[in-house]
């Protein structure tokens, strides 16, 4: 009885010194996650001139796959690929021919739009006369200091696209080339990497990844240049009505920038801003092709998008902005593209990874049917 009443306080501090180990066992798992996450962040940030490229590329071919499996009905995958990247070069060539005559005419008139803006801000001196007086006090009774300055060095310009070129051209040449592979190859890495699942269900479930992050990168992304198209042709025919000169360029431009959710449009008001500036003297008519073009804007996010795209593919807003914020953060306009398709492919695989997720989309694909 003694050998047994004194083997209890050991079993008390062994039960202590497990749930104390298990505490830090979790304190480590958490440390190596975001270890992990740090490090994924900095050699995406590091090794962005590789990935960015190789990434639209992917995403491109994502949405010209249907046009790529049309061709391969005909032709080898190898031609049908290199067919389409051709059509997509032409599509670029036409879109620079097209936009650098009246860009380089507006270009010329930055100082007088700028000249122009100083003039309507003169106007309104007084409001920021008094808001300068109602700050320099709030500085004086915080103890503040002084307005910092900045000075901007001045750089060459032609210095600069000369250090940016060979890396702009680079970064095309690569792009080009893995649109070109992904397409020709697209079918051999899906059977790769469906080899290298073992279980039935699992090669089912990666089938579907496939299948649905496809579907979706490739609906959304045709839908949405349909709708741009008709964007641009709107704001071209909103443009010409009230005597904007270009207005081709004005659609050309909001047809490109649409791409980038949120972002784009709020760019595109601010351009037409400068454009109201550079055409007209009366501050009514300056804001005008700004506003007209909101309201075309405000049609197409609201009523038409959502009729065409959310039957669909239903995606939550704050995640669509959450991930536009990341990916600009992460690579700039670039990521601005890709931040949609990622997140499509991220639903994609998130639909399939989860069972629970893959039987309550069947369930509600079932009472859509009935209904």
């Amino acid at each position: 009885m003694k050998r047994l009443y004194s083997a209890d306080p050991p079993m008390v501090r062994v039960a202590a010194r497990s749930s104390m180990d298990a505490s830090l066992q979790s304190l480590a798992h958490i440390a190596v996650i975001i270890i992990g996450v740090i490090t994924v962040l900095a050699a995406l940030n590091y090794s962005q001139s590789l990935l960015s490229p190789i990434s639209m590329a992917i995403v491109t071919g994502l949405m010209a796959s249907p046009v790529a499996t049309a061709l391969e009905r005909y032709i080898p995958a190898a031609l049908s690929a290199a067919i389409v990247v051709v059509l997509f070069l032409g599509m670029i060539a036409l879109a620079v021919a097209l936009f650098t005559l009246p860009l380089s005419i507006w270009t010329d008139k930055l100082p007088q739009i700028w000249r122009e803006l100083q003039r309507h801000l003169i106007d309104w001196r007084t409001v920021f006369d008094t808001l300068g007086g109602v700050q320099e006090q709030i500085r004086t009774i915080a103890g503040g200091k002084a307005a910092m300055t900045v000075d901007i060095a001045e750089t060459s310009a032609m210095e600069e696209i000369a250090t940016l070129a060979p890396a702009l051209v680079g970064q095309i040449i690569l792009f080009l080339a893995s649109l070109y592979f992904f397409l020709a190859t697209r079918h051999t890495i899906r059977a790769s990497v469906l080899s290298l699942c073992f279980t039935r269900r699992s090669r089912l479930r990666t089938a579907r990844v496939f299948r649905d992050a496809e579907w979706f990168v490739s609906r959304y992304l045709l839908s949405i240049s349909v709708i741009n198209a008709g964007l641009g042709l709107a704001t071209a025919a909103a443009m010409w009505m009230i005597g904007v000169p270009q207005p081709y360029l004005w659609g050309m431009l909001a047809f490109i920038l649409n791409y980038v959710v949120y972002i784009g449009p709020a760019v595109m008001a601010g351009v037409l801003l400068g454009v109201g500036l550079a055409t007209w003297d009366s501050p009514p008519a300056i804001f005008f092709p700004m506003a007209v073009f909101l309201i075309i804007n405000l049609i197409e996010a609201q009523f038409v998008t959502p009729q065409v795209i959310g039957r669909s593919v239903t995606l939550n807003p704050f995640f669509v902005f959450l991930s536009l914020a990341f990916w600009l953060w992460l690579w700039g306009p670039v990521g601005g593209l890709l931040a949609v398709p990622f997140l499509l492919i991220g639903f994609a695989v998130m639909r399939n990874a989860v069972p629970l997720a893959v039987q309550a989309s069947g369930r509600n694909q079932q009472a859509n049917k009935k209904n």
